[in-house]
């Protein structure tokens, strides 16, 4: 792997570099963010009262079309660019309970604690380490040569897009309960159990508000309001799906095994890091609708700084990657994506 010929003199140097963009952003850090941040958030809830209304009436066609639209728009928003990275943190420095990474609570099936913990805490520290990065294929899938191989991975396929992208949510509220955990004695069953009541009434919220209660409280437009609904859900997950795998599973994005990280600096942190996500090239509107995932390198490299400024420092952190050797992965979506999907089909033959 690149990370092993990566000298760690070389690395220490590269940590410093990084550090020196991290202490600048956080310098400049203040009023045009908070701005931002409020910003996105009053337009997200203007977006999903608006597509309400308009789905409450939706026995009209194009009050169908303009409430499903609003309502898809306000669920990407919700949760790329507000849900993830409020949870990361990104905006507890300024002390607002409203949008603090302690209190958000997101319109997904997953309680936020949970989601946190697999994904800021296991994801974001062992990135694309076989056996530690669960996101990694997400137990279900083989997404390195290092990953044994098993005959269901044939399948991988059909059950890793066309299934997984319409349900992402549920999928991810299953894969966030560790149920493996409990089987290898990692977890114990009362926890689990535990987690279980919390995704089950998390879920039954989720499913009674947009399955039953707006389409009830739509009267003659119950029907048309549950199918806008249903339609926004699916679109959400199918372009979460879409973003989170490009990010980390198209050509250059590599995998480490654990004997690889074994006395890992922070330098080196940095560069398995680096190595181990992808961009996709775009424009503001692209980057603002995938939660600046977009910007997945940036984003693995400073999990906790606004999402606005990945944007940013892409340019200084591209420079620091040429300088020092290492491959910056970025390309546009379709070319990601197709690269995503040859992988797919790679690592589901033995």
């Amino acid at each position: 792997m690149a990370a092993l010929a990566f000298a760690p003199s070389d690395a220490d140097a590269f940590a410093l570099e990084l550090d020196r963009i991290r202490a600048d952003v956080l310098a400049e850090r203040g009023v045009e963010d908070a701005r931002y941040i409020r910003r996105l958030v009053a337009v997200h809830r203007i977006l999903e009262a608006g597509g309400r209304v308009a789905l409450a009436v939706s026995l009209l066609p194009p009050a169908w079309l303009t409430g499903t639209a609003m309502l898809t728009t306000a669920k990407i928003l919700e949760n790329m660019e507000l849900g993830h990275n409020i949870l990361h943190g990104q905006w507890d420095w300024m002390r607002d309970p409203a949008i603090h990474s302690t209190t958000w609570e997101w319109d997904f099936p997953t309680p936020a604690a949970a989601w946190k913990h697999t994904h800021n805490d296991l994801h974001h520290t062992w990135t694309n380490v076989v056996g530690r990065d669960r996101d990694l294929g997400y137990v279900i899938m083989r997404m390195s040569k290092d990953q044994p191989w098993h005959p269901a991975h044939l399948l991988q396929p059909l059950y890793g897009g066309p299934l997984l992208a319409p349900v992402f949510e549920w999928a991810i509220a299953l894969y966030d309960l560790e149920h493996e955990a409990v089987l290898q004695g990692r977890k114990s069953v009362r926890a689990f159990l535990g987690d279980v009541t919390g995704v089950v009434r998390k879920a039954a919220r989720q499913f009674t508000k947009d399955y039953v209660l707006f389409p009830l409280l739509a009267g003659p437009s119950a029907l048309p309001c549950l199918l806008g609904n249903l339609t926004a859900n699916v679109t959400r997950n199918i372009w979460a799906h879409t973003v989170i795998f490009c990010g980390h599973f198209p050509a250059g994005a590599e995998s480490f095994t654990e004997d690889e990280i074994e006395g890992e600096s922070r330098g080196e942190w940095y560069v398995r890091q680096a190595l181990g996500s992808a961009n996709i090239d775009g424009g503001p509107l692209l980057h603002l609708l995938t939660g600046n995932l977009s910007h997945q390198i940036e984003h693995h490299l400073f999990p906790d700084l606004p999402s606005n400024r990945y944007a940013q420092i892409a340019p200084r952190v591209r420079e620091l990657f040429e300088k020092y050797g290492i491959p910056y992965t970025t390309g546009p979506l379709l070319r990601q994506y197709t690269s995503t999907w040859a992988r797919i089909w790679r690592m589901a033959l033995p």
